[in-house]
């Protein structure tokens, strides 16, 4: 792999966060914080403005503050700098394939989006997508979230499909 293509990923890394930003932006100047500002076919989808003081599914939002910097803070940045580094790492060509490098940069975008929203908004994330789930998994609604939670979610799934279709092609290889 080429110096330079090693950083290609990163593309999709500043395109997630500076998506997720200007969403977030959005939503802050025109929606009051706690409201629905606008529902789309019917109630299925909600463009809301909540915001979200701990991780996934409001995990952790009884805390301390302290604890909260560190886990939500510290550590992500933490991982980020070390999925960055095994993007450009060349000692990780063998090991990761072009594919697995732009999931990766997907979940960082989606980790930098949040962590500058932790950072710059008190450790309060701006989340603002809303789906009715009618019931399924004992919710009516899926937690509300936003455009790094879904980068992060989608370039995971994608990441984990690569990983197994690649086991599953080096076993029948051998």
């Amino acid at each position: 792999m080429r110096d330079k293509k090693r950083y290609l990923p990163f593309i999709l890394s500043a395109a997630v966060v500076l998506l997720d930003q200007l969403t977030k932006a959005i939503i802050v100047h025109f929606i009051p914080e706690g409201s629905v500002g606008i529902s789309l076919f019917g109630d299925f989808l909600w463009i809301c403005h909540v915001r979200n003081d701990a991780v996934a599914f409001s995990l952790g939002a009884g805390l301390p503050e302290w604890v909260k910097y560190i886990f939500f803070i510290g550590l992500p940045l933490v991982l980020m700098v070390v999925l960055s580094y095994a993007i450009i790492a060349s000692r990780f060509d063998k090991e990761l394939t072009n594919a697995e490098r732009w999931c990766i940069a997907g979940i960082i975008g989606g980790g930098v989006g949040n962590l500058i929203d932790r950072i710059f908004r008190s450790l309060r994330v701006v989340d603002w997508i809303s789906t009715n789930n009618y019931g399924l998994f004992g919710m009516e609604r899926f937690p509300t979230y936003n455009i790094a939670d879904a980068s992060v979610v989608i370039s995971v799934i994608f990441l984990v499909i690569i990983v197994l279709f690649t086991e599953r092609r080096k076993k029948s290889d051998e």
